[in-house]
């Protein structure tokens, strides 16, 4: 591997949309300045949800590889929601349809540089993987290299956020030895993030180690030793009894039992939903979902099961995306609820967050008392995944980063809500929905286009295929020796250059 100067880390830079958020990144036990050395300890991390799909960069894994510092995009998120250069260093607006990225000076963790063929090639399998990731929902994108050090990027309509759309985990720059025959995509060594995957096995655990020629500066600790663990109660114990350093997704029960010198609380645009089959089965009938939407009490759940540590669903975007309060709008053209007579549905969910089996089991409770018949089906996520998008469930309870994706705020309605959509576990395919995304996708102007997201949000809730029911915040346990823990409200990052013990 070529020996290169450490790079400048990043800067911070908005583009194109105001504050989503309000505050910061913030950092267990304070942030050190990276120094460009530092030989420190292993980091022992514990993570909530093991490797749904063999850890593919194009779905939910994505993030698992963000989180642990692997992986990248040409831009990133700052704490503000702004776009900020990550491999692209910066970026320009050539045309209606076409942007032009310039890239940093880099190296693929294999030891080959990042180059605009590389990236055009990683953004052009991205494009046509299957199912599209769902930062792409919606986007016919084209990538190609421009001279030596520029990229240029086109859709086929115009995308006013593109720069926010590339900062997507799922929209990851890979080396071009991570892509083989028949779509099959290899992260291990071929990331440009600070730590490099060398090992993984199955869903059980994952090695890395430092790559010691990341741009961004030398990684402090060493090497990270993951281990996937599903169940809540066993990664907070992992934590109290000296087995990990870091334990993501504390439950909200074991929450207590940690000190405050070992326990972050984070405000997150999480939320936790009830989506309801619109395709097939008891809830293709509109006044039946009026009916479970009518039978549902959000402000029980953030009382009772989450001790309140959550707030009511006040809809898809929670509190922490600040001006969406301001700018909601009544959902219009809701079905009058018919009477459940006793339908059997089954209701779906899974236990890496182990709340979600306790709203699952309040709200059988609800829907019975309402008229409906409900089976419980509860896996761990990987196992449920497949199914959900298949539609073999009637409901499934869903907590879901409203901003993960791209942290453009239309990008997961178009996503999880439309025909097109990747992610749509609603299974709803309707045709004022899908105008309404449209005319939110197609609006550059901030403001406006936060008040067409608002518009087609009220026109998804109009449907009754997803009942807000909590937003969450986020409890991480720390060790009290474990510095620099990045606690990011998009859940996107964990682990970073700064991070040790």
């Amino acid at each position: 591997m070529p020996v290169r100067t450490p790079r400048a880390p990043r800067l911070l830079a908005a583009l194109l949309l105001t504050p989503l958020l309000a505050g910061c990144f913030s950092s267990g036990g304070g942030t050190t300045p990276d120094d460009g050395g530092g030989d420190g300890s292993r980091l022992r991390v514990a993570l909530a949800f093991p490797p749904a799909e063999r850890l593919s960069p194009y779905g939910a894994d994505a993030t698992i590889l963000s989180r642990l510092g692997v992986t990248e995009g040409l831009t990133a998120l700052d704490a503000n929601g702004a776009a900020a250069p990550a491999l692209a260093q910066s970026w320009r607006r050539t045309g209606d349809r076409t942007w032009e990225f310039t890239l940093r000076d880099a190296v693929f963790q294999d030891g080959t540089d990042v180059t605009p063929a590389a990236v055009a090639g990683s953004l052009t399998r991205a494009a046509g993987a299957k199912p599209v990731p769902a930062a792409l929902s919606g986007v016919t994108l084209t990538a190609r290299p421009d001279g030596d050090r520029r990229v240029r990027v086109s859709t086929a309509a115009p995308d006013p956020v593109l720069p926010l759309r590339l900062a997507g985990p799922s929209l990851a720059i890979l080396a071009p030895k991570a892509y083989g025959d028949g779509g099959r995509v290899d992260v291990v060594g071929t990331g440009t993030g600070p730590f490099e995957l060398t090992e993984v096995n199955g869903t059980t655990s994952a090695t890395l180690d430092r790559f010691d020629d990341y741009w961004g500066g030398r990684a402090q600790a060493s090497g990270i030793d993951a281990r996937f663990i599903a169940d809540g109660t066993a990664r907070t114990n992992a934590l109290r009894t000296g087995q990990t350093d870091i334990a993501e997704a504390v439950p909200v029960a074991q929450a207590a039992s940690l000190g405050k010198d070992t326990r972050r609380e984070t405000a997150t645009t999480r939320t936790t939903s009830l989506l309801l089959n619109a395709s097939s089965g008891a809830f293709e009938d509109p006044a039946l979902r009026a009916a479970a939407r009518a039978a549902v009490d959000p402000a029980a759940l953030a009382d009772g099961v989450y001790e309140g540590h959550a707030d009511p669903g006040a809809g898809i975007y929670g509190p922490a995306v600040t001006w969406a309060e301001g700018k909601r709008v009544e959902p219009a053209g809701r079905a009058k609820p018919a009477a459940p007579a006793g339908r059997t549905v089954t209701l779906a969910t899974y236990d890496n967050r182990p709340e979600l089996l306790e709203v699952a089991q309040v709200l059988k409770q609800q829907l019975e008392k309402a008229g409906f018949k409900v089976r419980l089906d509860v896996r761990e996520y990987s196992r449920m995944e497949g199914d959900a998008l298949a539609g073999k469930f009637d409901a499934v309870v869903l907590a879901r980063n409203t901003l993960v994706d791209t942290g453009d705020p239309v990008a997961v309605l178009a996503g999880d809500y439309t025909c097109d959509g990747g992610y749509n576990l609603a299974r709803l395919c309707d045709e004022r929905v899908d105008r309404a995304v449209a005319k939110a996708e197609a609006t550059a102007d901030t403001a406006r286009r936060q008040d067409a997201a608002m518009a087609a949000e009220a026109a998804i809730l109009g449907t009754d295929a997803v009942v807000p029911l909590v937003h969450q915040r986020v409890v991480t346990g720390v060790a009290a020796s474990v510095r620099g823990v990045l606690l990011d409200p998009y859940e996107r990052t964990l682990v970073g250059t700064g991070t040790r013990r």
